[in-house]
Formats: structure tokens, sequence, C-alpha cells
């Protein structure tokens, strides 16, 4: 199982897997960097609790904010930021991007259906 995880999910996130921008246990290095780990988690946690809530359309998009502001600022300036950020930048902004994601899912649907009741 782990030389499966170590194969496949670097491919699966896109993970650059940079050893300085990722998690260590027990003194081996993670499959994939702290951001995607905070991703991954990000995922199962919006897949699980979705179920029970569903966050409002506003704060879905506010949920990704951070992780872009930390990406532009690493990007542009000399600012580095620690793998707990990345972690839980990665993780906000897969919440709410699934959230996102659902909510319009719900909403178009809705949509859908009241234009098919317009037409039949």
């Amino acid at each position: 199982m782990e030389r499966f995880l170590y194969k496949w999910l670097p491919i699966l996130f896109g993970c650059h897997c940079r050893a300085d921008r990722s998690f260590f246990f027990r003194g081996k290095q993670f499959p994939i960097c702290a951001r995607c780990t905070g991703i991954g988690i990000g995922f199962l946690l919006a897949v699980v609790s979705l179920w029970f809530y569903r966050p409002p359309f506003v704060l879905a998009v506010l949920l990704m904010i951070p992780m872009i502001v930390d990406g532009i600022l690493q990007l542009k300036t000399a600012y580095e930021s620690r793998n707990i950020i990345r972690c839980i930048t990665g993780l906000l902004f897969c919440y709410g991007f699934i959230s996102f994601w659902v909510i319009g899912e719900i909403f178009f649907y809705g949509l859908g259906q009241s234009v098919k009741e317009m037409i039949f």
C-alpha cells in the first residue's frame, strides 16, 4: 500500500513533493507536500461534512482566499510560509472549493428542474 501511495498520490495531486515543503513522520517524508496534504484532508472533510452542513455561498468563496493570498505572496515577494500554514490554507481552499461546487450543483439542478416544469 505504501508503494502505491508514494507512486500515485503525487500524480493524482500534481504535487512537486519538495522535501522542504513536506511533512515528515518518523524520519520519512510524506508522499505529497504540506499544501497537498491539506487539500486531501479538506476534500475528505468536505465529502463527509457536506451531508450534514452546507456553508453559505459567500463563506465557501471566503474559505478559498487564504491559499490564493499565500500563494501570490510567495510568488511575488520573499515571503516563505511554513508547512503548517500551507496545510491549513490547502485544507480551507479545498473545503471551500468543494462546498462551492456542491452549492453550484444544487443551484443548477434546481434551475434545470424549474426550466423543465416551464417547458413541460
